[in-house]
């Protein structure tokens, strides 16, 4: 299969090419796209076997489900067998945006869709060409992040030509992404909402909406209970190098860093750093990475996927990263490089 590459100014979008990126998934074919977190690898939600199609091309656990990704909120009666009032205030307050609601399906959405659960994920992206290209494919898209399985999720469109060029017939790009990781998912099936991915909305922001709201304890990496979300009980995110999380303060992270690559060093072995504006140049050696500002969020988080795809073009066979607990979406960030990791962590 030949891929496509579409280049979409999110300012001035080209309806020709939102036409053909809509008549494909409306033949049941894929097509990449941007949104506000990651690029997502979109299909007809309502049709299992372009469903199907998804799990095929990523290399996807069948019971890892999909969220569906909608463009108007008269989309969602459609799709849910009932619409809970924390959902009406969260989608008031947080949509388009990122945040994914979880509630009971109809019997609309097929289980090929949901990874054969009785509940839906739902979100409505906050990127205009996102918005476009689903009113233009029937309104339901299904879409997880658009990259081979366990691989960094993507944030160009060229991350998504590495992973899937020759396996989906179009990619829309529209540049870089602005956050970075993907959306917070929160459960709203059970009396107290329930967060089940950490994302760039926080628990704190959407108490201010509902009221109480309960973390998956299954997020704890010391927990013996498995996460709710399916998705989550698999290692993601992960470059080819075996990825460490160096935890401290910072002044003995450095410290360590720079010992541990002295020692790959003296057996030969390349080493990456990741690291922030604050520390990188206190690393005289090994391959190291800026992952931007510990002063903004944002930069950190809108890099973390392109920074260990460089590494997998690099010759580091092992990668020291500091952690960032810290701030409103320290959790999030944190989730993505435990995972990325598969939880290895150093402790200083």
């Amino acid at each position: 299969m030949q891929t496509i590459i579409r280049k979409v100014d999110e300012n001035c979008i080209d309806e020709m090419i939102m036409k053909e990126a809509g008549a494909l998934l409306k033949q049941g074919a894929l097509v990449a796209f941007p949104t506000e977190t990651v690029y997502g690898l979109g299909a007809n939600a309502l049709d299992s076997e372009a469903a199907a199609k998804i799990y095929a091309a990523k290399g996807r656990p069948s019971d890892n489900p999909l969220i569906v990704h909608i463009a108007d909120m008269d989309a969602l009666p459609l799709i849910t067998a009932e619409i809970p009032e924390a959902a009406k205030k969260l989608a008031a307050k947080f949509w388009p945006g990122p945040l994914t609601m979880v509630m009971k399906k109809s019997e609309v959405v097929p289980y090929g869709t949901t990874g054969g659960l009785d509940t839906v994920a739902v979100r409505m992206p906050a990127h205009p060409i996102a918005l476009e290209m689903i009113r233009h494919g029937g309104g339901y898209i299904a879409a997880p992040s658009a990259n081979t399985s366990g691989r960094p999720s993507p944030t160009l469109a060229s991350h998504v030509a590495d992973d899937m060029d020759g396996i989906v017939p179009l990619i829309l790009d529209g540049g870089a992404v602005g956050i970075g990781i993907e959306s917070t998912i929160v459960d709203l099936t059970d009396e107290i909402p329930t967060i089940l991915r950490p994302g760039f909305i926080t628990k704190e922001m959407l108490q201010e909406v509902v009221g109480e709201v309960q973390i998956d304890k299954g997020l704890d990496a010391d927990s013996k209970t498995p996460p709710k979300a399916p998705g989550m009980k698999y290692r993601h995110y992960a470059p080819k190098a075996e990825l460490m999380i160096v935890e401290g303060s910072s002044e003995a992270v450095v410290e360590k860093i720079n010992a541990l690559v002295k020692e790959n060093e003296e057996k030969g072995i390349c080493t990456g750093i990741i690291g922030t504006e604050e520390t990188v140049s206190r690393y005289p050696a090994g391959i190291v990475k800026c992952m931007g500002t510990r002063n903004d969020e944002l930069s950190i988080s809108s890099h973390l996927y392109g920074i260990l795809r460089e590494f997998d073009e690099s010759d580091a066979k092992v990668i020291y990263s500091e952690s960032f607990e810290e701030g409103a979406m320290g959790s999030a960030i944190m989730n993505r490089l435990l995972k990325a990791a598969g939880h290895k962590i150093i402790h200083v």
